[in-house]
Order: structure tokens, then sequence, then C-alpha cells
């Protein structure tokens, strides 16, 4: 009972944790005129990327021999697949409910109603196809290093940053846009000030990540007790359980960011936060461990790789919608099934 208690009070936690952080990185971006998606994409998708990072680094780092290994190449496999699928279906959840609200609100002639929004609210789908190619690119890299063994391939752990860091600087520069701070809503820790000072701004963000990293970390522990206690093996529970717990912060900014009506930065958060998971724990885990992958590893990547494709073709062709985001949870399920299969 004191477990489940735990797991529903850090969910509730980080869930208003991101409410705050959010709202704090949205300034954070004004503060520093990065790019408007730049905020999702590189400010809010480094902190929200913070909690499976970690676990990778612990768990090579500190856990033992075998099964410290198999969690930290787990987390670094798992985290892709729950934001490239888990995160998505969110969104689409969350769209699909605005629009079912706005549409009964028309139909009840309610005042001050808007009709329902384009598909993806206007987000920018060949921006999004263009953050599925590159990720797709890596990953599928990522994955035949795991089924390859050769003496140099630890090393390729630094080419895995390298990419991120071209992926940094292609997000922060270029484009000559800002993100303005006009529509919004006040800091709350200074919500009476329409302007809040940019020491409470980056207080705000940095006390927000530490309790969303903190909430995180005693999750992933109601989970690792939650595995053994229902017979599941160590890269079991880093594949399909940790994984839910670690990306909780992107799936939380995604449904407060579609609630406000700012969908084009959700989208921006999972896609930034799915570059991140595809470079720097592939990293973490190249330097620090065999990198070798057996099966459910293995299904795991299968299940990512087919996610990716298919919502590349949708953005590519402009075909997304709230209901064929949902649609992606599907390839979750799959992989869910066949990891019942091969354990």
């Amino acid at each position: 009972m004191i477990h489940i208690v735990l797991l529903l009070g850090c969910a509730v936690v980080i869930y208003l944790a991101c409410e705050w952080f959010v709202n704090a990185v949205e300034w954070l971006g004004a503060r520093l005129k990065v790019g408007p998606l730049a905020v999702g994409t590189i400010l809010a998708a480094a902190g929200t990327a913070l909690p499976e990072s970690v676990v990778t680094l612990v768990a090579i780092l500190f856990g033992s021999k075998h099964s410290g290994d198999d969690i930290g190449v787990g987390a670094a496999l798992g985290g892709p697949l729950v934001v490239g699928t888990i995160a998505y279906a969110v969104t689409g959840v969350m769209l699909l409910s605005r629009r079912l609200t706005r549409v009964r609100e028309m139909a009840g002639g309610i005042a001050g109603a808007e009709p329902p929004a384009a598909p993806l609210d206007g987000t920018d789908m060949r921006r999004l196809a263009r953050d599925q190619t590159w990720f797709l690119a890596i990953f599928v890299v990522k994955v035949g290093l795991g089924l390859v063994a050769f003496a140099i391939k630890p090393w390729l752990g630094l080419l895995f940053f390298a990419a991120y860091a071209v992926y940094f600087w292609r997000e922060t520069g270029g484009s000559g846009e800002h993100a303005a701070d006009e529509d919004l809503e006040p800091l709350k820790l200074q919500p009476r000030r329409t302007s809040p000072s940019t020491p409470a701004v980056v207080a705000q963000t940095l006390a927000t990540l530490v309790v969303i990293f903190l909430a995180s970390q005693l999750f992933v522990r109601q989970l690792e007790w939650a595995g053994p206690a229902i017979g599941l093996s160590p890269i079991v529970v880093a594949l399909l359980l940790s994984p839910v717990a670690t990306e909780l912060p992107e799936v939380m900014n995604a449904i407060i960011w579609v609630r406000q009506g700012k969908t084009p930065l959700a989208l921006a958060n999972i896609s930034g936060a799915m570059m991140i998971q595809a470079t720097v724990p592939s990293g973490i885990g190249l330097l620090g461990t065999p990198w070798h992958f057996d099966a459910p590893l293995v299904l795991a990547g299968v299940a990512t790789l087919l996610s990716v494709i298919y919502l590349l073709v949708l953005f590519r062709t402009g075909r997304a919608t709230a209901g064929r985001l949902i649609v992606a949870a599907v390839f979750y399920v799959l992989f869910a099934v066949g990891l019942a299969v091969v354990q």
C-alpha cells in the first residue's frame, strides 16, 4: 500500500512541478531570446529528459555489473520508445478532447466559444518531419551498433554527443525569431508582476527541475520494487516500467501545453526530448557498457522504429491528426505483448 501511495503521490507532484516548470521555461526562453519552438525542443526538453539520462548514468556507474548494465541500456532504449508512442498518443487524446469541447460549446451556443482548430493547432508538420528524420537516422545507427561487436565501438559514443551538439546548434541559431512574452501567464513565483525578474525565472526553473528529478527517481524506485514483486526481470523493468516514470515530465508537459492551446510547444518538447534520448543516454551507454542487445532490446528498437516511421509519414504528407497520433500507442502495446512472449 505504501508503494502504491508513493507512486500516485509522485505522479501528482510531477504534474504540479511540470505546471510550474513550463510556466518558468517560457519566460526563460523569452529572456534568452531563443526561437519560439526552441523553448520546447531545447530548454524544456533538456529539463524533462534529465531523469532518463541520469537513470542510465547512475545504473551504469553504480549498479551491479550485470543488472546495472541491463537497466542502463534498457533505459536508453525504453525512453525513446515511450516518448515515440505514449507521449504522442497522449497529445492526440488531449487534442481530441479540446476539439470535442469546442464542438459542444459551439453547438450549445456558448458565448465566446471558439471553432475547432486546424489539425494539430496549426503546428508546422514539415519541421516535425525533419526532426523525425534526424531521430530515425541516429536511432538506426544506435540499434545497429547493438547487434555488432568491434574494438572501437565504445568510442563511437562520442559521436552521439556530437550529433546532439549539431542539433542544439541548429535549433538555437538561425531563424531570427525570438520567443515573445506578451501572452505569457505571470510567473508563479511573482504572480502580481507583468514582467518577472530574471533571478525569479531562473530560480523557479531550477527548483522545479530538482522536484521533477527527485520525484521521478522516487517513482522509479517504486517501480523497481514492483518488478521483482510481480516476477519481472531487470531488463523488463528498464524497458517497460522505468520509462513510464522517467517520461512522465514529457507527457505532463504535453498535457499542460495542449490544454493551454500551445500544441506546437508540446510537440516540439516531444521531438526535442526524443533527440536527446537518441544521443545522450546512448553515448553514455556505449562508453560504459558492451552495448549488446538481446531479444527484448531488439524488440524495443523495432517497435520504436516502426512508430517513428509511421509518424514521419504522417508529418511529411501533412496527414497527422489527433486520432492518428493516438494510433502511435498501438506500437507500445505490440511491444508489451511481444515482450511477454520472448521472456
